[in-house]
């Protein structure tokens, strides 16, 4: 048997004004679509993972090396050394050292000078190391110099007075130019850059001076009547030429080879004649025998 008892009215206006049950209420709701949210998620992430993979933003590295150091892009230097002649230093990268601020390391720096006679020198290697206020360049790793001249010179270091246009290298140095080849174990350059001498145990090689050959002009062109009379003339003397130039006759042989040779018989023997001589009056006289 049921019995239907009617809900008071105030009864079911308390429960719908009470807090905690509309939060029971709405956590029903919310429970069971987080529980679906979850196994959906869980079917499907084979699926998404390669998704969330391209769209993952990296956040770039921070050298914190770099963010002490002022790094400069094809840094210039530009100057004059004591004789007010030029120089420029220039580089790929340039990085100031941290608590220096007159010293710059370079990569791939190259230097262009100036001597006291005039003539340019460049200077390239993988690194340096560079002081503005005294103006001195260190330079490691195949130092490369050469000179207007054509020489050419190779060295593992070298230190570079900028200043007084001069430079230093203790290490094994070769030179290839016009004048001959030389190795050496260090250098200097003296003189304002106008002399490099060769230190430690130095050969050298000289070479022959081959200076090209200075091409001649060509003769001028004879005239055609000039080429015309010439020919003629050559056409004239030319059977003389030929005739007097064809091989004498050999002589005829005056003996047959048959016939023996004269030398082989002996020659008849001289006899004395008696005949008588007839004198100028017409009568013969006889000739006393001898």
């Amino acid at each position: 048997m049921r019995i239907a008892v009617p809900w008071p009215a105030g009864a079911a206006a308390s429960a719908s004004n009470d807090p905690y049950s509309r939060r029971v209420a709405r956590l029903k709701l919310v429970l069971p679509a987080i529980g679906l949210g979850l196994l959906l998620t869980v079917t499907a992430w084979p699926r998404l993972a390669p998704l969330f993979e391209r769209l993952r933003f990296a956040w770039p590295a921070i050298d914190l090396r770099e963010a002490r150091e002022l790094r400069m892009l094809n840094p210039h230097y530009l100057g004059t050394d004591r004789n007010n002649h030029p120089f420029v230093l220039t580089a790929t990268v340039g990085r100031q050292v941290p608590d220096r601020q007159d010293l710059m390391a370079l990569e791939q720096p190259r230097a262009d000078m100036q001597t006291r006679g005039g003539a340019t020198m460049v200077l390239n290697s993988n690194s340096g190391v560079y002081q503005s206020q005294t103006q001195l360049l260190d330079l490691f790793g195949d130092v490369t110099l050469v000179h207007q001249n054509g020489s050419t010179f190779l060295t593992s270091s070298a230190h570079l007075d900028m200043a007084a246009n001069a430079a230093t290298g203790h290490e094994a140095v070769e030179g290839h130019g016009p004048s001959g080849d030389v190795w050496g174990e260090g250098f200097e350059i003296i003189n304002k850059g106008d002399t490099i001498v060769f230190t430690g145990q130095s050969k050298l090689i000289s070479s022959t001076n081959r200076s090209a050959p200075v091409p001649t002009a060509a003769p001028p062109k004879l005239p055609d009547a000039v080429i015309a009379t010439a020919a003629q003339a050559e056409a004239q003397v030319r059977p003389i030429a030929t005739a007097s130039a064809r091989p004498k006759p050999a002589p005829a042989v005056a003996h047959s080879a048959s016939r023996p040779a004269a030398a082989h018989s002996p020659a008849p023997a001289a006899t004395k004649s008696k005949a008588p001589v007839k004198a100028a009056g017409g009568k013969p006289t006889a000739r006393k025998p001898n």
